[in-house]
């Protein structure tokens, strides 16, 4: 049997399709892949990324290139952060021959974070996702979505109580549009700064103490939460949209709290 050489293949993806229905977004969805983040300091973290790649697709043709897509992260070489994913993005139209697509890179970061009192140092996971989009219209945007764990007291309970008040783990979750570069730390420390105390990977006594009285003594409700990243972020003149949620796993109760705002230009 004569083996086939390459050359003699049918590229079946680049042939035409005859219904002539353009697709919105074709590509691939939870690729795994391991990249490399900038950090602000100008490090980088290794990190496991998850990644949708997509182009929009003609009506006449009948599908995309797949394997391109891999072939671009496989590629990859710099640390991304926000001008990386343009670039990225950039490449991807070009090598796909299309005018529009999009990257959604996501993965967990880590933040290094010192106790309060004794000084010891831990690490503090974060799930982040950056987005990159391009539409010939619209031109390019970018997103940032950073989930940050942090602390909440209830200033009802507080007020109410004759000792104590009920506090709870929660999670300030910040996405917004970017028409300048701007770091995971800086959105994580909005969110840590806004919230009744931030939390921390490693507790010693004393930062236990630290904690739980700085949290009695700043008390937010999960509408405080929000308002209070909406505040900080109305004044950022590199946020042009933003999409806020604060969640409450409630101590007291079996059921969460949460509260959201959402900004578009």
């Amino acid at each position: 049997m004569t083996p086939v050489t390459p050359f003699a293949l049918a590229d079946v993806q680049s042939s035409a399709d005859h219904r002539g229905i353009a697709i919105d977004r074709a590509g691939v969805k939870g690729l795994r892949a391991p990249l490399r983040v900038r950090q602000a300091d100008g490090t980088e973290q290794p990190v496991v990324a998850r990644l949708d790649m997509s182009v929009g697709l003609s009506g006449h043709l009948k599908g995309t290139h797949m394997s391109r897509f891999v072939d671009l992260i496989e590629a990859q070489q710099c640390a991304l952060d926000v001008p990386a994913l343009v670039a990225l993005l950039q490449r991807m139209l070009a090598r796909l021959d299309a005018d529009r697509g999009e990257i959604a890179v996501a993965f967990t970061y880590f933040i290094r974070k010192t106790a309060p009192v004794s000084g010891v140092q831990s690490a503090l996971d974060h799930e982040v996702v950056m987005s990159a989009m391009h539409d010939p219209r619209s031109g390019t945007r970018v997103t940032l979505q950073v989930c940050v764990p942090v602390t909440s007291l209830c200033p009802c309970s507080k007020e109410i109580s004759a000792y104590g008040a009920h506090n709870q783990r929660s999670q300030v979750t910040i996405e917004v549009d970017l028409t300048a570069p701007m770091s995971i730390e800086e959105l994580v420390r909005i969110a840590e700064e806004e919230a009744s105390c931030e939390v921390y990977g490693l507790l010693k006594r004393p930062d236990e103490k630290f904690v739980t009285e700085r949290a009695y003594d700043n008390p937010k409700f999960v509408e405080d939460l929000v308002r209070g990243v909406a505040v900080r972020l109305n004044g950022e003149e590199r946020v042009s949209c933003y999409r806020l949620m604060a969640e409450n796993f409630e101590s007291i109760h079996n059921h969460s709290a949460f509260a959201a705002i959402k900004r578009e230009a």
